[in-house]
């Protein structure tokens, strides 16, 4: 049978409308600032095998990574029944980091399964030993409540041995419920299009032009890589340091690149550190898979079939390759940025004329929480822009979230409203980008004065090491913390910190800017 070009573009349209509809679905029924308005979210439907179809523009973190947690899934439970529900949050069973939790329920149709609909969310608090379980921690159990693969849901409701014991382990309880069934009403919708199309062109219609995306989309894949000359490309960098005692930390990568697939190993790469910026093996590829596909043609379908021409190898234990017991929470944040910025470092050897300079390289992920006067426990989590690399086509964008991270900031009105906090200053950082041909963007001042006593964490990167620029520009300028007590005096926190603070405490952040490219 061949595949017809039209019904091919039909399919996967359909499909990616699915998705979007089930992001639209979760962004409004959600409850916690971190989704409803940072849009800490990504949704995505599979094939009855767990190979991933179609993605809405979400989070690049979050959509290569989640192929892995459906593959766990599929791998460690039973066949899903219709009605179930399942969940995973574990870093080593294919997440990223505990905050983000996965639901997938299976589509059935006539009995059958055809498929799955999945989405990941960040939540506020999963526990911890810090509010908005972005801790400074050690151990994955300082992270947060961990959830290997389990149902949480069944036709009958919700799975209390899996529920109860992460209800109990949140600070908020109420509000992780919320997000949970906003995320549950956004696979339901999820579901229900796949359904739309199978009953209007059949189960076989799916499955073959399923198969024929994954093609379609591994054939741009290829002519992608095709465009890069053979050879061996190798680019290093450095983590500043893990929170503790390590500084420094390096990232190598090498890649070797064929006519019609790559490798990027990254098996040299330091081994695990004591603090949270080890990073999940599904993170790492998925940063490099989110690399190659800014190669593609923008018309080419994001599926599992881009991934199918490009082999990440790691090392167990890395820090690019976190095991148990490990902390990671950073590692999707941070390290996942610098894995970016090697890649991207080695590409630049190959296509000069392609590749920018590197961008911030941090989330710059901020948690406070304690208690609101007499109120109820809250937790507030955001990750904060930077500027963009320069490239050879022009000059780097100011103030923007970059690579793995595509979040917005939190509005000042939303934030004020919902939490005992206030946006003092929000502002493009002036200069920040590294000069050049092309300069460099501009990261942002970012005050938060506190309105109550919190507990705070702090996990950013480039503060010691900065953003390099590429063929003569400069590097920009690294971010700076500060602390602010109410007299007016200042304190600098570091890169990775945990504080606690009084009314009037102010916390000013000065995000990164990005590399210039070419000579002044």
């Amino acid at each position: 049978m061949q595949s017809d070009p039209i019904l091919l573009q039909l399919t996967r349209s359909l499909l990616e409308a699915g998705a979007e509809e089930m992001g639209t679905t979760l962004q409004r029924v959600s409850f916690s600032a971190n989704i409803k308005e940072r849009r800490d979210f990504s949704c995505a439907l599979f094939d009855a095998k767990g190979r991933l179809l179609a993605q809405a523009a979400h989070i690049p973190v979050h959509l290569g990574a989640m192929p892995a947690s459906v593959q766990a899934i599929l791998h460690d439970l039973p066949p899903l029944c219709d009605g179930d529900v399942a969940v995973v949050n574990d870093p080593y069973a294919g997440g990223s980091h505990l905050p983000d939790i996965t639901l997938v329920s299976p589509i059935f149709f006539d009995s059958q399964c055809i498929g799955y609909s999945a989405c990941r969310a960040h939540h506020a608090d999963v526990g911890g030993i810090t509010p908005g379980s972005m801790a400074l921690a050690r151990h994955i159990d300082e992270e947060g409540h961990r959830m290997p693969p389990g149902v949480l849901y069944t036709a009958v409701g919700p799975n209390a041995s899996v529920m109860e014991p992460f209800l109990k382990a949140a600070r908020n309880p109420s509000e992780r419920l919320g997000d949970l069934d906003a995320q549950l009403a956004a696979n339901t919708i999820g579901v229900r299009a796949v359904q739309r199309l199978v009953k209007q062109f059949g189960v076989d219609h799916l499955a073959f032009y399923s198969q024929s995306l994954l093609d379609y989309s591994a054939a741009f894949m290829s002519r992608a890589i095709a465009s890069i000359p053979a050879g061996t490309y190798r680019f290093e960098d450095v983590m500043d340091g893990d929170g503790f005692d390590a500084i420094h930390i390096p990232i190598r990568v090498k890649l070797t690149v064929k006519p019609d697939r790559v490798m990027v190993d990254l098996t040299q790469t330091a081994d695990a550190v004591p603090g949270p910026i080890n990073c999940p093996r599904a993170v790492a590829c998925s940063a490099a898979y989110y690399c190659f596909s800014c190669l593609m043609d923008p018309a080419a379908p994001l599926n599992q079939g881009c991934f199918s021409v490009i082999d990440v190898v790691t090392r167990p234990g890395s820090l690019v390759d976190a095991r148990y017991p490990s902390a990671v929470v950073a590692g999707n944040t941070e390290t996942s940025q610098r894995i970016v910025d090697v890649i991207f470092g080695a590409l630049a050897q190959a296509l000069p004329g392609r590749i920018p300079a590197a961008s911030s390289g941090t989330m710059s992920a901020f948690a406070l929480g304690g208690r609101g006067g007499a109120g109820p426990v809250w937790t507030y989590i955001e990750t904060i822009c930077g500027g963009a690399g320069a490239g050879p086509q022009g000059p780097g964008i100011h103030a923007v979230h970059t690579h793995m991270t595509n979040t917005l900031n939190t509005p000042a009105e939303a934030l004020e409203m919902q939490y005992p906090l206030r946006v003092r200053r929000f502002e493009r950082a002036r200069n920040g980008g590294g000069a050049g041909q092309h300069p460099g963007g501009d990261g942002v001042i970012r005050e938060i004065e506190i309105l109550a006593e919190v507990e705070g964490t702090l996990l950013s990167e480039r503060r010691t090491v900065q953003p390099w620029g590429l063929a003569g520009g400069d590097s920009a300028s690294a971010g700076v913390n500060t602390l602010i007590d109410p007299d007016g005096a200042e304190s600098p926190l570091g890169g990775k910190a945990h504080f606690v603070a009084g009314v009037g405490t102010r916390v000013r952040i000065v995000t990164p800017g990005g590399g210039g490219w070419g000579p002044r």
